[in-house]
């Protein structure tokens, strides 16, 4: 299985990366786990659309697979239920699942179009580079339940 997510902007601090990198490690025993950061675009004047439609340009240009976006407007998920909703898809015989976090405006029509799922973690914000990690840590949760670890409980 691949998973992939695919985000705009790099993480700037260290201990984020940090994280997500002790995250993509714990992964190789499952998928193969990239990371594509993408590069923000500069708001000009006030047009916060055109900064969404030219990221999700971009997003577009990469997405593979089964598309799970993440987004205020989507379901809300346990833990297990997210593990059981990538086994059923590696069950079904999906072998990529790119998950999409957006800029800090969100993301365009177009990607939200494409998605095959919307995911929400909840109805607060929080900062893209922590969604990273939070995701990260989900994902290898999820896999963890899915292989019957003690890892959750």
């Amino acid at each position: 299985m691949n998973i992939n997510i695919i985000c705009i902007g790099k993480i700037k601090e260290s201990f984020y990366r940090d994280a997500v990198a002790e995250y993509a490690k714990r992964l190789t025993r499952f998928c193969k786990f990239n990371i594509l950061e993408l590069a923000e675009s500069r708001l000009e004047g006030n047009d916060i659309n055109k900064v969404k439609i030219n990221e999700g340009k971009s997003i577009l240009s990469k997405l593979k697979g089964y598309v799970i976006i993440l987004d205020l407007g989507g379901s809300m998920l346990s833990s297990p239920d997210l593990a059981e909703k990538i086994d059923s898809l590696q069950s079904g015989g999906v072998s990529e699942i790119s998950f999409v976090i957006g800029g800090s405006y969100g993301l365009s029509d177009e990607v939200k179009q494409k998605a095959d799922f919307s995911l929400c973690f909840g109805k607060m914000t929080y900062p893209h580079q922590l969604m990273r990690v939070v995701l990260s840590e989900q994902i290898y949760r999820a896999f963890m339940i899915n292989s019957n670890s003690e890892y959750h409980k």
